[in-house]
């Protein structure tokens, strides 16, 4: 049986003799029905606290569960941005890995032609040095020809110039020797 402090309050006992005394009896009910009406306030506070209370902790645990859920988002983003971000390192690697390659062939390629050329212009340089040698050679060889050449048709009008003249009669013979001999060594 529930016993409200209205109850507590209202209710009339019957007198009996030696009994209690009534005022005592209603003063001590008045007293037990404020402290257990004061309980019962006490305690539908204590319900309107523990309902809030739990619908914080309800809030709570849906923003822990909403916190959670965006962290493991984030986390997930995070691991795929990273992979993300690893693979294109790798790609810009291989890519800048294959650039240096192929520069580095054409490098090779082109010092490769860099050698024959060099080693034509080597070769050609040989041929005009040779070239040159047997130009100064047949030119130096011409020279002294001529020069020799020069030196005899000289010495030969020297003796000519200085040469005794011969008797009349060998002289009438003579005259044409000399200058055939003399005109045959200008005109050779």
């Amino acid at each position: 049986m529930k016993v409200t402090p209205l109850d507590l309050r209202q209710t009339q006992f019957a007198t009996a003799m030696r009994g209690y005394e009534k005022n005592e009896v209603r003063s001590f009910l008045a007293d037990a029905a404020d402290d257990y009406e004061q309980a019962l306030r006490e305690i539908d506070k204590m319900r309107q606290d523990l309902a809030r209370a739990e619908q914080d902790l309800s809030e709570h645990r849906d923003r822990e569960v909403n916190l959670r859920n965006t962290l493991l988002t984030a986390q997930r983003l995070a691991d795929q941005i990273r992979d993300a971000a690893e693979n294109e390192a790798k790609m810009i690697v291989r890519e800048a890995e294959t650039r240096a390659d192929f520069a580095i062939q054409k490098a090779q390629a082109r010092i490769e032609e860099i050698e024959r050329e060099i080693a034509e212009l080597k070769l050609r340089r040989r041929d005009v040095e040779a070239s040159l040698e047997t130009s100064i050679t047949a030119l130096t060889n011409a020279l002294d020809f001529v020069k020799a050449k020069a030196r005899e048709e000289k010495d030969e009008k020297l003796v000519l110039l200085h040469r005794p003249r011969q008797a009349p009669a060998a002289a009438d013979a003579s005259p044409q020797q000399v200058p055939r001999s003399a005109s045959g060594t200008t005109d050779d």
